[in-house]
């Protein structure tokens, strides 16, 4: 390979990682005004219709006052955002507020966030429209707070009716504490147990034989009563079971986890109600498990109602609240996305006074095209009606605002930080996949939980082995100019 031609894919490498600037509506900043750099890319908010939502919303914000010039970075990846990111920092020059962005990749920079609470108790910015559960999503270990809420979506139970119907079966509880009446007439707490249950009844061979039949051929499922539509492994034991996975020093995988998991290994393998990987991957599961109209029940993150639209019109379901952990009370895990500051910014002040507005007056423009319910109340109705007009058979979306009543905590969030996260999330992925897959029906489950815990510590301490790359072939100058 020749040096000009070495030294132009270096180019070409340089120039595919700069980031993409939106297309700026707004004019360059005056002298007198300070400048506030929002940066995008590090989740959602890179699509053509959400990029001139931000873009307008820059527009209305330096047209709202004259001290500040609001000025936009969108990064073409998110793999381009770290990079940029990690650039700027190390430079001494990131920007002042970034997102949207939702726990799990907020972790890369997880020490680069401000606390806000000085900032908050400053400016007196009233919070008490925010349920308190809420703001523990966001809570330091020091009683601050490293960010305000945006956008939610709590777990709830999505059910097919007409499967319920079908079946002759109640419904899944709308409020909590409510029970279960059970085909008997009895009623019973909504749990995981009763939820099983309710399951095995809603899972259906070609024959027509239910789950709890000695006929019952799982081999020939056509019907399924239960998926976590989406989720990963984290997730699905927070949702059977909340913990705190990393004290700061060890990550332990608690008695809860290994009682969840065999609960997730009877219902995929013993009782047969559970979607596996390779019933998900079949044609009976498409668009999705859940929209296919082949599943009883997901339960999922709100954030799934963007996932039905192209069946809107023949799905018929609704909501319910999640069951009772094994502790026995409702533990909600909720996904979140907000904005956050850099401790780093030059201009603090300015830079929450910009965040503040993203969080109120631009809510309207932003949540629309971010998919966001948002967390808070003022702002709920529209996004209600909007779902409202896609999702016409009626839903009852109270189950949802009531959910974020029971949210899990920030120490025992399903995408809590713990060292070298992402590297930890590979390892439970393939402890996903062996429980999913067809490995799974003999799996030890304490035995490969106690080898997750062992390499999520190696991971933690940085001692983890990771995989050699295969090398790449690369020609020689001399083959390049023989060819």
């Amino acid at each position: 390979m020749s040096k000009f031609v070495r030294k132009f894919v270096l180019l070409s490498v340089v120039l595919a990682t700069v980031l993409v600037t939106a297309n700026m509506t707004v004019p360059t900043k005056a002298q007198d005004k300070t400048k506030i750099v929002w940066f995008v890319g590090l989740g959602s908010g890179t699509n053509d219709q959400q990029i001139a939502a931000e873009n307008q919303v820059v527009k209305d914000f330096n047209a709202s006052q004259d001290k500040i010039e609001l000025e936009i970075q969108i990064a073409a990846s998110y793999e381009t955002a770290v990079d940029t990111l990690k650039t700027q920092i190390a430079a001494g020059n990131p920007p002042d507020i970034v997102g949207p962005v939702g726990v799990g990749n907020s972790n890369t920079f997880e020490d680069q966030w401000m606390d806000l609470k000085p900032m908050i108790e400053k400016a007196k910015l009233d919070l008490s429209s925010f349920d308190p559960a809420l703001l523990d999503l966001y809570k330091t270990l020091n009683g601050g707070f490293s960010a305000i809420p945006f956008g939610v979506f709590p777990v709830i139970t999505y059910y097919n009716t007409e499967l319920f119907d079908q079946a002759g079966l109640k419904y899944p509880p709308h409020k909590f504490d409510e029970q279960y009446e059970m085909p008997d007439g009895t009623k019973v707490d909504w749990n995981y147990e009763t939820l099983g249950k309710v399951a095995k009844l809603l899972t259906i061979d070609k024959d027509g034989n239910d789950a709890t039949s000695d006929k019952f051929d799982a081999s020939n499922t056509v019907q399924y009563g239960l998926n976590f539509q989406y989720a990963l492994i984290r997730l699905m034991l927070t949702d059977i079971q909340p913990q705190q996975l990393y004290d700061g020093k060890t990550i332990k995988i608690s008695e809860g986890w290994r009682k969840a998991t065999q609960w997730l290994q009877d219902a995929l393998w013993k009782d047969h109600f559970l979607v596996n990987d390779t019933a998900d991957a079949s044609t009976l599961m498409q668009p999705n498990a859940f929209a296919s109209g082949h599943v009883a029940m997901s339960i999922t993150p709100l954030w799934f109602t963007c996932c039905m639209k192209d069946v809107a019109d023949k799905l018929k379901w609704d909501m319910g609240v999640i069951p009772q952990g094994l502790d026995g009370k409702y533990n909600v895990p909720v996904d979140a996305d907000t904005f956050r500051m850099f401790k780093g910014t030059k201009h603090p002040e300015e830079a929450f006074q910009v965040l503040s507005y993203l969080l109120g007056e631009g809510v309207p423009k932003l949540a629309p095209v971010y998919g966001a319910f948002p967390a808070r109340p003022e702002y709920q109705k529209a996004y209600l009606d909007a779902q409202n007009e896609t999702y016409k058979q009626g839903v009852d979306w109270d189950v949802a605002i009531e959910s974020l009543k029971h949210a899990v905590p920030s120490n025992m969030h399903h995408e809590s930080n713990f060292p070298n996260w992402g590297q930890g999330q590979d390892r439970f992925s393939q402890f996903k996949a062996l429980l999913f897959g067809d490995t799974g029906k003999d799996a030890n489950v304490n035995a490969e939980l106690d080898k997750l815990e062992k390499d999520l510590n190696s991971i933690a301490k940085g001692t983890f082995p990771t995989a050699t790359p295969v090398p790449t072939a690369v020609p020689t100058e001399e083959a390049t100019a023989a060819s």
